[in-house]
Protein backbone atom coordinates (compact mmCIF):
# COMPACT_ATOMS: atom_id res chain seq x y z
CA UNK A 1 0.00 0.00 0.00
CA UNK A 2 1.31 3.41 -1.30
CA UNK A 3 0.66 5.39 2.02
CA UNK A 4 2.80 8.62 -0.18
CA UNK A 5 0.24 8.61 -2.53
CA UNK A 6 -2.43 11.50 -1.95
CA UNK A 7 -4.97 9.16 -4.09
CA UNK A 8 -4.27 6.94 -1.98
CA UNK A 9 -4.59 8.67 1.63
CA UNK A 10 -7.66 9.82 0.19
CA UNK A 11 -9.35 6.82 -0.69
CA UNK A 12 -8.59 5.24 2.49
CA UNK A 13 -10.20 8.17 4.40
CA UNK A 14 -13.25 8.02 2.33
CA UNK A 15 -13.70 4.40 2.48
CA UNK A 16 -13.34 4.82 6.52
CA UNK A 17 -15.52 7.44 6.64
CA UNK A 18 -12.45 9.66 8.14
CA UNK A 19 -11.07 13.20 7.80
CA UNK A 20 -8.27 14.52 9.30
CA UNK A 21 -8.76 15.60 12.68
CA UNK A 22 -7.66 19.22 13.37
CA UNK A 23 -8.49 18.57 17.22
CA UNK A 24 -5.03 16.10 16.82
CA UNK A 25 -3.21 18.42 14.48
CA UNK A 26 -3.74 15.24 11.59
CA UNK A 27 -1.39 16.08 8.39
CA UNK A 28 -0.15 13.23 6.89
CA UNK A 29 3.20 12.96 5.24
CA UNK A 30 3.10 12.20 1.36
CA UNK A 31 6.20 12.44 -0.07
CA UNK A 32 8.53 9.62 0.22
CA UNK A 33 11.78 10.89 -0.01
CA UNK A 34 10.83 13.29 3.01
CA UNK A 35 9.75 9.39 4.78
CA UNK A 36 13.48 8.40 3.43
CA UNK A 37 14.85 11.20 5.44
CA UNK A 38 13.26 10.46 8.92
CA UNK A 39 13.95 6.68 8.33
CA UNK A 40 17.25 7.17 7.84
CA UNK A 41 17.83 9.78 10.30
CA UNK A 42 16.47 7.68 12.92
CA UNK A 43 19.81 5.30 12.89
CA UNK A 44 18.41 1.95 14.09
CA UNK A 45 19.57 -1.33 13.24
CA UNK A 46 17.25 -4.52 11.90
CA UNK A 47 15.25 -5.71 14.90
CA UNK A 48 15.75 -2.49 17.20
CA UNK A 49 12.32 -0.86 18.37
CA UNK A 50 11.24 2.81 17.42
CA UNK A 51 8.71 4.48 19.56
CA UNK A 52 6.68 6.90 17.81
CA UNK A 53 3.81 9.16 18.56
CA UNK A 54 0.71 10.10 16.38
CA UNK A 55 1.25 7.53 13.38
CA UNK A 56 -1.86 8.92 11.96
CA UNK A 57 -2.73 6.25 8.94
CA UNK A 58 0.31 4.14 9.42
CA UNK A 59 2.65 6.14 6.53
CA UNK A 60 6.00 6.48 8.72
CA UNK A 61 4.96 3.30 11.28
CA UNK A 62 5.20 1.56 7.78
CA UNK A 63 8.64 2.96 6.65
CA UNK A 64 10.29 1.83 9.85
CA UNK A 65 8.83 -1.39 9.67
CA UNK A 66 9.52 -2.16 6.35
CA UNK A 67 13.04 -0.51 7.11
CA UNK A 68 13.57 -3.19 10.20
CA UNK A 69 12.20 -1.48 12.96
CA UNK A 70 10.02 -3.15 15.44
CA UNK A 71 7.67 -0.04 16.31
CA UNK A 72 5.72 0.82 19.37
CA UNK A 73 3.07 3.22 18.31
CA UNK A 74 1.57 5.63 20.68
CA UNK A 75 -2.65 6.84 19.18
CA UNK A 76 -5.09 7.86 21.06
CA UNK A 77 -7.85 8.56 18.00
CA UNK A 78 -9.42 4.93 18.43
CA UNK A 79 -11.10 5.65 15.01
CA UNK A 80 -7.87 4.31 13.35
CA UNK A 81 -7.93 0.87 14.95
CA UNK A 82 -9.91 -0.34 11.22
CA UNK A 83 -7.46 1.05 9.20
CA UNK A 84 -4.30 -0.21 11.00
CA UNK A 85 -5.92 -3.66 10.27
CA UNK A 86 -5.51 -3.02 6.83
CA UNK A 87 -2.62 -0.04 6.50
CA UNK A 88 -0.05 -2.29 9.16
CA UNK A 89 -0.95 -5.84 8.88
CA UNK A 90 1.69 -8.78 9.12
CA UNK A 91 4.44 -5.84 10.19
CA UNK A 92 6.13 -5.84 13.48
CA UNK A 93 3.84 -2.81 14.87
CA UNK A 94 1.98 -2.60 18.48
CA UNK A 95 -0.15 0.49 18.98
CA UNK A 96 -0.57 1.42 22.61
CA UNK A 97 -4.04 3.35 22.87
CA UNK A 98 -3.15 6.15 24.88
CA UNK A 99 -2.88 10.03 25.05
CA UNK A 100 1.16 10.61 24.94
CA UNK A 101 0.89 13.51 27.14
CA UNK A 102 -0.18 10.73 30.10
CA UNK A 103 2.12 7.78 28.50
CA UNK A 104 4.79 6.60 31.37
CA UNK A 105 7.80 7.73 29.07
CA UNK A 106 10.19 6.64 32.44
CA UNK A 107 8.82 3.16 31.78
CA UNK A 108 10.81 2.94 28.27
CA UNK A 109 14.15 1.31 28.29
CA UNK A 110 17.36 3.36 28.41
CA UNK A 111 18.87 3.85 25.63
CA UNK A 112 15.70 3.85 23.19
CA UNK A 113 15.19 5.39 19.52
CA UNK A 114 11.94 7.89 19.01
CA UNK A 115 11.03 9.16 15.19
CA UNK A 116 7.35 10.76 14.99
CA UNK A 117 5.43 13.34 12.87
CA UNK A 118 4.53 14.79 15.70
CA UNK A 119 0.34 16.53 16.04
CA UNK A 120 1.44 20.07 15.98
CA UNK A 121 -1.10 20.72 19.23
CA UNK A 122 1.36 18.99 21.59
CA UNK A 123 4.35 18.70 19.63
CA UNK A 124 6.00 21.36 22.43
CA UNK A 125 5.02 19.57 26.01
CA UNK A 126 5.80 16.39 24.47
CA UNK A 127 9.38 16.40 23.20
CA UNK A 128 9.83 18.38 26.63
CA UNK A 129 8.72 14.80 28.57
CA UNK A 130 10.63 12.78 25.95
CA UNK A 131 13.87 15.28 26.71
CA UNK A 132 12.76 15.12 30.69
CA UNK A 133 12.57 11.16 30.46
CA UNK A 134 16.33 10.86 29.67
CA UNK A 135 15.09 7.26 28.18
CA UNK A 136 16.03 8.04 24.22
CA UNK A 137 19.62 8.07 22.89
CA UNK A 138 18.06 9.73 19.59
CA UNK A 139 15.05 11.57 18.57
CA UNK A 140 13.90 12.26 15.49
CA UNK A 141 10.61 14.68 14.98
CA UNK A 142 8.82 16.40 12.81
CA UNK A 143 7.27 20.00 13.76
CA UNK A 144 6.25 23.06 12.89
CA UNK A 145 8.99 25.07 11.81
CA UNK A 146 8.59 27.83 13.74
CA UNK A 147 8.95 25.57 16.47
CA UNK A 148 12.11 23.74 15.18
CA UNK A 149 13.49 27.75 14.86
CA UNK A 150 12.75 27.70 18.94
CA UNK A 151 14.66 24.11 19.73
CA UNK A 152 17.49 25.40 17.88
CA UNK A 153 17.57 28.92 19.00
CA UNK A 154 20.85 31.14 19.84
CA UNK A 155 20.99 33.57 23.26
CA UNK A 156 19.55 36.96 21.75
CA UNK A 157 17.39 35.79 18.86
CA UNK A 158 13.52 36.45 19.23
CA UNK A 159 12.94 32.88 19.24
CA UNK A 160 14.94 31.68 22.10
CA UNK A 161 13.60 31.00 25.31
CA UNK A 162 11.88 27.84 27.22
CA UNK A 163 12.41 25.50 24.65
CA UNK A 164 15.53 26.17 23.43
CA UNK A 165 17.72 25.91 27.02
CA UNK A 166 15.61 22.89 27.50
CA UNK A 167 16.71 21.23 24.32
CA UNK A 168 20.05 22.70 24.87
CA UNK A 169 20.31 21.00 28.81
CA UNK A 170 19.32 17.99 27.54
CA UNK A 171 20.55 17.23 23.76
CA UNK A 172 22.07 18.13 20.78
CA UNK A 173 19.59 19.28 17.99
CA UNK A 174 19.98 19.61 14.49
CA UNK A 175 17.23 20.78 12.14
CA UNK A 176 18.15 18.51 9.04
CA UNK A 177 15.34 19.43 6.40
CA UNK A 178 12.14 21.88 6.37
CA UNK A 179 8.77 20.29 4.26
CA UNK A 180 6.29 22.44 2.74
CA UNK A 181 2.73 21.99 3.10
CA UNK A 182 2.48 20.36 -0.29
CA UNK A 183 4.24 17.80 1.25
CA UNK A 184 1.05 16.66 3.52
CA UNK A 185 -2.48 15.74 2.68
CA UNK A 186 -4.29 18.04 3.96
CA UNK A 187 -1.36 20.19 3.61
CA UNK A 188 -1.02 22.59 6.30
CA UNK A 189 -0.45 26.13 6.44
CA UNK A 190 2.79 26.34 7.86
CA UNK A 191 6.37 24.79 6.63
CA UNK A 192 7.44 21.93 8.71
CA UNK A 193 11.18 20.75 9.98
CA UNK A 194 12.92 17.57 10.56
CA UNK A 195 14.68 17.98 13.55
CA UNK A 196 17.21 15.03 15.36
CA UNK A 197 17.69 15.14 18.58
CA UNK A 198 20.93 13.32 20.72
CA UNK A 199 20.01 13.60 24.24
CA UNK A 200 22.62 13.30 26.64
CA UNK A 201 21.95 11.44 30.16
CA UNK A 202 21.78 14.69 32.52
CA UNK A 203 19.23 14.22 34.95
CA UNK A 204 16.23 17.01 34.60
CA UNK A 205 16.88 19.89 37.54
CA UNK A 206 13.56 21.22 38.07
CA UNK A 207 15.26 24.17 39.93
CA UNK A 208 16.66 25.61 36.80
CA UNK A 209 14.11 25.27 35.02
CA UNK A 210 11.84 27.11 37.83
CA UNK A 211 14.42 29.71 37.07
CA UNK A 212 14.05 29.61 33.50
CA UNK A 213 10.40 30.04 33.30
CA UNK A 214 10.46 32.70 35.32
CA UNK A 215 12.88 34.75 33.66
CA UNK A 216 10.65 34.31 30.12
CA UNK A 217 7.48 34.48 31.45
CA UNK A 218 7.30 38.30 30.79
CA UNK A 219 10.29 38.59 28.36
CA UNK A 220 9.79 42.57 28.13
CA UNK A 221 10.44 42.74 31.42
CA UNK A 222 14.28 42.92 32.38
CA UNK A 223 15.80 39.83 34.35
CA UNK A 224 15.40 41.50 37.90
CA UNK A 225 12.03 42.56 37.37
CA UNK A 226 10.84 39.32 35.87
CA UNK A 227 12.61 36.89 38.33
CA UNK A 228 11.48 39.28 41.30
CA UNK A 229 7.76 38.89 39.68
CA UNK A 230 9.08 35.01 39.63
CA UNK A 231 8.86 34.80 43.46
CA UNK A 232 13.04 35.33 43.93
CA UNK A 233 14.64 37.72 46.08
CA UNK A 234 15.61 40.57 44.05
CA UNK A 235 18.50 41.39 46.24
CA UNK A 236 20.42 38.42 45.64
CA UNK A 237 19.47 38.64 41.70
CA UNK A 238 21.30 42.42 41.64
CA UNK A 239 24.04 40.99 43.52
CA UNK A 240 24.74 37.93 41.05
CA UNK A 241 24.30 40.10 38.27
CA UNK A 242 26.92 41.94 39.39
CA UNK A 243 29.17 39.11 40.37
CA UNK A 244 28.47 37.51 36.24
CA UNK A 245 29.19 40.83 34.70
CA UNK A 246 25.72 41.35 33.79
CA UNK A 247 24.08 44.74 33.22
CA UNK A 248 20.75 45.35 35.77
CA UNK A 249 18.90 46.01 32.67
CA UNK A 250 19.72 42.56 30.79
CA UNK A 251 16.97 40.41 29.56
CA UNK A 252 16.89 36.99 29.85
CA UNK A 253 16.60 36.21 26.09
CA UNK A 254 20.51 37.18 26.50
CA UNK A 255 21.71 34.79 28.65
CA UNK A 256 22.88 31.52 27.82
CA UNK A 257 22.80 28.29 29.35
CA UNK A 258 25.95 28.68 31.33
CA UNK A 259 24.69 31.84 33.00
CA UNK A 260 21.25 30.89 34.26
CA UNK A 261 23.35 27.64 35.53
CA UNK A 262 25.57 30.01 37.16
CA UNK A 263 22.41 32.96 38.06
CA UNK A 264 20.88 30.12 40.11
CA UNK A 265 24.25 28.45 41.74
CA UNK A 266 24.47 32.52 42.63
CA UNK A 267 20.95 33.27 44.19
CA UNK A 268 20.77 29.89 45.60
Amino acid sequence: MNLTSPKVVRDLLERYGLRADKRFGQNFLVEKGYLTKIVEAAGFTPGETVYEVGPGLGTLTRALAEAGAKVVAIEMDRRLEAVYTETLAGLPVQIVWEDALAFDWASVPSQSLFAGNLPYNIATPLITLLLRSSRFRRMVVLVQKEVAVRMTALPGTPEYGLLSLRVQYHAQARRIVDLPPGAFFPPPRVTSSVVCLNPNTKPDHPALFRLIEAAFAQRRKTLLNALKAGGYDPEKVSKALQILNLSPKVRGEALSLQQFEHLLVKIS
